[in-house]
């Protein structure tokens, strides 16, 4: 009999995963620990090993397909054990059904063409009946290249790559993955916090000089020093001189949760879409050590090598729209999460400065925050509080704080 692999328990927490990629077929050979399919949860994309050597028998859950912990989504004959019979074409097609939060989808009816809803708005462009086509898929299902071949050598678009509709005019993406969670998580923090966002100015004109003259150390770091390093610092001390901008609000029990440990989360761009990774315990970390980590983590999120722990437990955000940040913005809440710092482009403006007008590096703050826990007035003093720190660095920062 097959070996079936089911949804491990990925996290604490986590009920249930999407079916991003499979990075197998029916009838691969697999080695024992090779990834088998890239598994999207709440918190992070983690791809499931084989725990077993031998062949792919059946996968039970299409991509983009929602599938509760513990359910069987892919079938393994293990090396030296005798095969499975092959189920007839319906059966094994029903593996692969529409995306759906049911762990699989019942058999198709006997006698019903086999494709995907891709496949099928491929046939209708190339004028090709389903019917007439021999499908070489998992279980008689058809696929591009069995339209192609019909269709007489029309190319079909390449594996992955999004259907354009009939018209010729526009396209559909399937919102799978990564895109998907950042708007189920965004829908959800609009909808239950009461945003708003509070934006004041600061001039960095003295914390470009000092990052400037940290420029040797730096260098012999091999590190790139950026603002992100000196904002977190600054941070923790507002943090704790305004406990609330802290905390998260358990909506179930009606309670605010004060954080006593700063662990500030990065909003990083990366292909697939907006990743936040997480510095645990920020404020331990002097300056280049920070400078090293958001580097770490940046390159890591990018790169899908992230691990759970490392998204998981922010209790505060960054998000810093970099050289081309523009004025100002409005960040969106990381939920549950009560406050997010925006930060935009830093650069030489017009400033009056006792009463002449000068040359500054200047460059907005924009701070959103949940209105049901942080009062306006509040938000306010600590973003001044926090602008204070950034135009006056040497004031706080001290040797111990820099390597």
């Amino acid at each position: 009999m097959p070996y079936d692999v089911k949804l491990p328990d990925i996290g604490e927490g986590i009920a249930e995963g999407e079916i991003v990629r499979w990075l197998v077929k029916a009838g691969d050979e697999v080695r024992e620990d090779q990834p088998l399919v890239e598994v999207m949860t709440d918190k992070a994309s983690v791809e499931i090993p084989s725990p077993r050597t031998g062949v792919i028998a059946a996968l039970h859950a299409a991509e983009g397909q929602i599938v509760p912990v513990g359910s069987v989504i892919i079938s393994i004959t293990v090396a030296g054990e005798p095969a499975a019979a092959t189920p007839p074409p319906a059966a094994a097609a029903a593996h692969l059904a529409a995306p759906s939060r049911a762990p699989a989808a019942p058999a198709a009816p006997a006698g019903r063409v086999q494709a995907s809803p891709a496949v099928r708005q491929l046939a209708k462009q190339l004028g090709v009946a389903l019917e007439r086509v021999t499908g070489t898929g998992p279980g008689g299902a058809i696929t591009a290249d069995d339209l192609r071949s019909s269709a007489g050598g029309v190319s079909p678009p390449a594996a992955g790559a999004p259907v354009p509709a009939p018209a010729q005019d526009e396209e559909r993406i399937p919102l799978r993955g990564l895109r998907r969670k950042i708007a189920e998580h965004m829908r959800r923090s609009l909808s239950t916090a009461a945003q708003f966002t509070f934006v004041a100015e600061c001039d960095f004109t003295a914390l470009v000089a000092h990052r400037a003259a940290m420029r040797t150390r730096t260098e012999a770091a091999a590190v790139k020093l950026t603002f992100l390093p000196y904002i977190i610092k600054a941070l923790i001390g507002p943090l704790r001189q305004f406990p609330y901008l802290n905390s998260s609000l358990d909506d179930e029990r009606h309670e605010i949760v004060l954080k006593k440990s700063f662990h500030i989360g990065i909003a990083t761009a990366t292909p697939d879409g907006l990743t936040v990774p997480v510095i645990h315990h920020a404020g331990r970390l002097p300056l280049i050590a920070l400078a090293r980590e958001i580097e770490r983590l940046s390159a890591a999120a990018r790169d899908h090598t992230l691990v759970l722990e490392e998204l998981q437990g922010a209790t505060f955000t960054i998000t810093s729209t970099g050289a081309r940040g523009g004025v100002l913005a409005t960040p969106i809440l990381h939920h549950p999460q009560v406050a997010i710092l925006g930060v935009h482009e830093v650069k030489k403006r017009p400033a009056v400065v006792d009463d002449r007008i000068v040359i500054r590096e200047l460059g907005n703050l924009s701070l959103s925050l949940d209105h049901r826990v942080v009062d306006g007035a509040v938000g306010a003093d600590f973003l001044y509080a926090l602008i204070a720190r950034l135009e006056q660095p040497e004031s706080w920062l001290t040797q111990g704080d820099l390597t």
